[in-house]
């Protein structure tokens, strides 16, 4: 995995998949995600965009097609402060 530790990071694209980011800000950011593993810890996200593909991609529209996401108009605002999946 690649890891990114105590950097202010602006206006940077990211592929989400395998990636780390430790005590990081990323703010303007474009952050790809198609469902493989990551981390963040203490990190925080600040006007980026997500884009979700594959199997990502495929689990949110489930996910709103059953009822268990509202659909919105804009991307919501993501947080995270110390996120790992199971």
């Amino acid at each position: 995995m690649e890891t990114f530790r105590n950097e202010n990071i602006q206006g940077k694209s990211f592929h989400l998949d395998d990636v780390v980011f430790m005590n990081c800000k990323l703010t303007d950011c474009d952050l790809y995600y198609s469902g493989g593993d990551f981390e963040w810890a203490s990190t925080n996200f600040d006007n980026c965009r997500f884009h979700w593909g594959g199997g990502a991609k495929n689990t949110l529209a489930l996910a709103q097609a059953i009822g268990m996401l509202k659909t919105t108009t804009a991307p919501p605002t993501v947080i995270a402060t110390s996120q790992k999946p199971n």
